[in-house]
């Protein structure tokens, strides 16, 4: 039996209270079930939140995907009892621009810390988060699909596909789904720009470095896992299908020549995929409900900051709604106070929300929207030159991905 399986049982709340759960949750991927572990851990009774999820735990745990997860990532999953989580670390990160001088080494030497971040596929990061939640007492339905919310003054009714519904008192929306599929929120550009991911394997391997390599195309990356690398290879669509085309001794050899010679041949590519990119974010919350992740916040994968991203605002909102659990339990009494934490949220996400989105906006934009060899891609490569040298402006960006804007 699937560990998140065992989780599966009725737990409602006391037949006293006004709403079936305290806390519903739309959402159990990493940031939905990472938050509703922090909520326990601060003290919010486990039996009195709840998880809707419109896949299987087996669907979640056999997803393949690779992930990018930061040393602050790392922090906040073990802090919700979510690690170890099998992964590869990343030392090192090496940026720079294909066919430009000017390249940055960040090393996780130079901050004092263990690694800058573990790359792992999605169904393990998946695994302990399930365990962890089967020991629980959290309830998790699935697979269930929430269609409606229909809040009022004192809570918010689910209704679900099936017809049935639950009311809760305060309702955080953590689906947020791909940008291909979501409606258009405030901040939305589409970059005219495809993913290409695939894991590859190379001659000349350098241990725990990830390289993250500026392209007349878009960023490439590629994240140190297992036994080769993990490839997100950003380019434009009709690009993208070029691609998608060729046999794999001419997938190899386009991707040589995008990335060079810096780890050697390039012996094998597994099967290719690819997805659109965009940015699609609106940071909302009425008296009852908030958006946190890929609900708030779909970003390009430039610099791998979306999970990591909604992982801080997991750890942040926890504290914040365990405030109102205390003595009033969300009751009717209580949405005043709940309204004013969700604001207070809002309002302290931010600063890191903004700073997280223009970077990785700005980065994308350079390449989706200038033509090949435009002044502001050739700038792009000074500047990485020039980060090896401004050490205070390095680590700013380390920091920042590393932790988020503070």
């Amino acid at each position: 039996m699937n560990s998140a399986d065992t989780a599966d049982k009725a737990v409602t709340a006391s037949a006293a209270d006004p709403v079936d759960f305290h806390i519903a949750i739309c959402g159990a991927g990493p940031v939905g079930q990472a938050f509703a572990l922090l909520l326990c851990k601060q003290g919010v009774a486990p039996e009195s939140i709840v998880l809707f999820d419109a896949k299987t735990s087996s669907q979640s745990e056999q997803d393949v995907r690779s992930i990018a997860l930061s040393y602050g990532s790392q922090q906040i999953l073990s802090a919700a009892s979510a690690w170890p989580v099998k992964a590869t670390s990343i030392q090192q990160i090496h940026v720079s621009r294909r066919g430009h001088l000017g390249r940055s080494l960040i090393d996780c030497k130079d901050y004092q810390i263990p690694a800058l971040g573990y790359v792992a596929r999605y169904g393990d990061i998946m695994m302990p988060l399930q365990r962890a939640l089967a020991q629980s007492g959290i309830h998790i339905r699935r697979p269930v699909k929430v269609s409606t919310l229909e809040e009022t003054d004192d809570s918010v009714t689910l209704r679900l596909q099936d017809g049935s519904a639950i009311t809760a008192g305060v309702v955080v929306q953590a689906e947020g789904g791909s940008f291909a599929d979501q409606r258009q929120k405030t901040q939305h550009h589409d970059y005219r720009q495809t993913a290409i991911i695939s894991h590859i394997t190379v001659s000349q391997p350098v241990a725990e470095r990830a390289f993250e390599r500026f392209t007349e195309q878009g960023p490439l990356a590629l994240l140190p896992q297992e036994d080769g690398y993990a490839l997100v290879w950003c380019v434009r669509p009709k690009v993208a299908e070029q691609l998608s085309e060729l046999d794999d001794v001419a997938f190899k050899q386009a991707l040589q020549h995008a990335f060079g010679e810096r780890l050697g041949t390039i012996l094998t590519a597994s099967a290719r995929h690819s997805y659109p990119l965009g940015l699609n974010a609106q940071a909302h919350a009425t008296k009852r409900t908030v958006t946190i992740g890929n609900a708030a916040q779909t970003l390009h994968p430039v610099a791998g900051q979306g999970l990591n991203l909604g992982l801080r605002d997991a750890s942040i909102l926890a504290p914040l709604l365990t405030n109102c659990m205390q003595p009033t339990q969300l009751r009717a009494a209580s949405g005043d106070l709940l309204s004013a934490q969700l604001q207070l949220f809002l309002q302290q996400r931010r600063s890191d929300r903004q700073a997280t989105i223009r970077l990785t906006d700005t980065m994308a934009r350079i390449f989706a929207s200038a033509p090949d060899g435009a002044l502001t891609q050739s700038v792009l490569g000074l500047g990485l030159g020039l980060l090896d040298i401004i050490k205070p402006a390095k680590k700013i960006l380390a920091e920042q991905m590393m932790f988020g804007w503070r």
